[in-house]
């Protein structure tokens, strides 16, 4: 006949120490010193020569992220340009010749025209970075966009690299 017994961990509920005598003992990791290899400083001597034999123990190992140029976009809209195309005037940001506005979008802040809303009037404007639906949308009202000429930063490639 099976008897069923219940777990140790169960009847000693209630019981500070769990049937362990002393709360020193029977902490876990730390009543053995540690897990695996640790405690392997000064006195670890018993253990020095498995470490050795071990060339990435000491020291810091792992991987190195290249480092980039992180560049922040910083977007308006057509739309935008043209509701606030008068006051842009009034503080001297975009000067106007005939029918034409001039617009730097640095001056403004921006460094990137995206495509919402309709140009109703002619925009010249230099920047940065352009979407394509924005620059079609300007042509079609009689305007041109100048996007500046992107540098290229070099990254960094690993040294282990197949093609070498």
């Amino acid at each position: 006949m099976v008897v069923k017994r219940r777990k140790k961990n169960v009847r000693m509920r209630g019981s500070k120490t769990h049937g362990w005598g002393a709360m020193k003992k029977h902490r876990g990791a730390g009543s053995r010193g540690g897990r695996g290899m640790a405690g392997t400083g000064k006195r670890g001597d018993a253990k020095k020569t498995k470490i050795w034999k071990d060339k990435k123990y000491f020291g810091k190992y792992g991987f190195k992220r290249p480092k980039k140029i992180i560049i922040k976009i910083n977007a308006i809209n057509i739309k935008s340009i043209e509701r606030n195309l008068e006051s842009f005037l009034l503080k001297k940001l975009v000067e106007k010749n005939n029918d034409t506005y001039v617009i730097d979008l640095e001056k403004l802040g921006f460094n990137k025209l995206l495509s919402e809303g309709d140009a109703t009037k002619k925009l010249n404007i230099t920047c940065s970075y352009a979407s394509k639906k924005a620059v079609e949308k300007i042509e079609k009202a009689g305007g041109k966009v100048d996007v500046k000429e992107k540098i290229d930063v070099p990254v960094q490639k690993n040294k282990k690299s197949k093609e070498e």
